[in-house]
């Protein structure tokens, strides 16, 4: 009863919360999110395998006009024939190619035979002083480009495309709102231009086919959930354990308790008799006896200390 007192103090009690607490997340919420991204990955490294070996289709054979982007279709080539509309092109801004800071370019591509509009990402260029940006006019004319289907971007609250020095910038290629943006038709998709396609400037390179540490990340989540409950019960076996060894080892050195006040005197008669006394005792005694008079009676606390050591004898 006294140990389950014991681990019902605040300590221990913010101890097992914690524990729990710590134990649920990395089940829940640490393990699935990274084991999510390490399939996500696998996935996408799939999509890219099966796009490299595979021929380009005309768009309408993967992505018909007015239907979602099926997402098995993501990194797909297709063929698209049209025009630019280089007057509304985007410039997104905050990209990265060969780990340098770069612009990628969106320009309209008004699709021929129609109304539809999709939007391509031409490709990067570098900022040049003062984040100027100087980017070649894209072909004019009806053209044939092929490119990779790519499902549409998300934005952040206030990251909206915007106008900055006579140029429409954002920071994502989200195509619903650029083609709020531009007024133009949009769909949730668009195009990465392939190399060497009119209109192309610098070439976005395609993710490299690697699963990345999500995998070894979710799996020590799952660990960290384990070791958490089995460290807390080690805590306990051990302060469990420290317990009953200082309540035996209090048991076998504890003194015997003092007697009764009332059979004091007897003792002391007792003591006298059987001739228990220290050198200081002694000396008393014989005095008493040379000079006629008594020994002097003993102390509560030596009566005491004289019982615990002929006790322990």
């Amino acid at each position: 009863m006294r140990v389950l007192k014991t681990f019902l103090r605040p300590g221990w009690l913010l101890l097992a919360v914690f524990v729990v607490t710590f134990a649920a997340a990395c089940f829940t919420v640490l393990a699935p999110w990274q084991l999510g991204k390490n399939s996500d990955t696998e996935h996408r490294n799939d999509l890219i395998r099966t796009a490299e070996s595979t021929a380009p289709v005309p768009i309408d054979e993967l992505a018909p006009a007015g239907r979602p982007l099926n997402p098995d279709s993501e990194w797909r080539e297709v063929e698209v024939t049209g025009r630019y509309l280089d007057d509304e092109q985007t410039l997104i801004r905050l990209r990265s190619a060969d780990e340098r800071p770069s612009v990628e370019v969106v320009t309209p591509f008004q699709v021929a035979g129609g109304d539809r509009v999709l939007f391509i990402d031409r490709g990067y260029v570098r900022p040049g002083d003062n984040n100027r940006v100087d980017v070649a006019p894209a072909p004019t004319g009806e053209v044939t480009v092929t490119a990779r289907l790519r499902k549409t971007e998300s934005t952040s609250p206030g990251k909206e495309p915007r106008v900055e020095n006579g140029q429409r910038t954002a920071y994502t290629i989200d195509t619903r709102l650029l083609g709020q943006s531009t007024g133009l038709n949009s769909e949730n998709l668009y195009l990465q231009l392939s190399p060497n396609q009119p209109g192309s400037l610098g070439e976005i390179a395609l993710p490299q086919l690697e699963s990345g540490p999500y995998l070894s990340y979710g799996l020590q989540w799952l660990a960290f959930g384990v070791m958490a409950p089995l460290g807390a019960a080690y805590f306990i076996y051990s302060e469990v354990k420290a317990r009953r060894a200082a309540k035996k080892t209090g048991d076998d050195t504890a003194a015997p308790p003092p007697p009764p006040r009332k059979d004091r005197e007897r003792i002391r008669s007792q003591l006298r008799e059987a001739g228990t006394f220290t050198g200081n005792d002694m000396t008393a005694k014989k005095t008493a006896e040379i000079g006629g008079g008594a020994a002097p009676a003993d102390t509560d606390d030596e009566v005491k200390a004289k019982l615990a050591q002929r006790y322990r004898s």
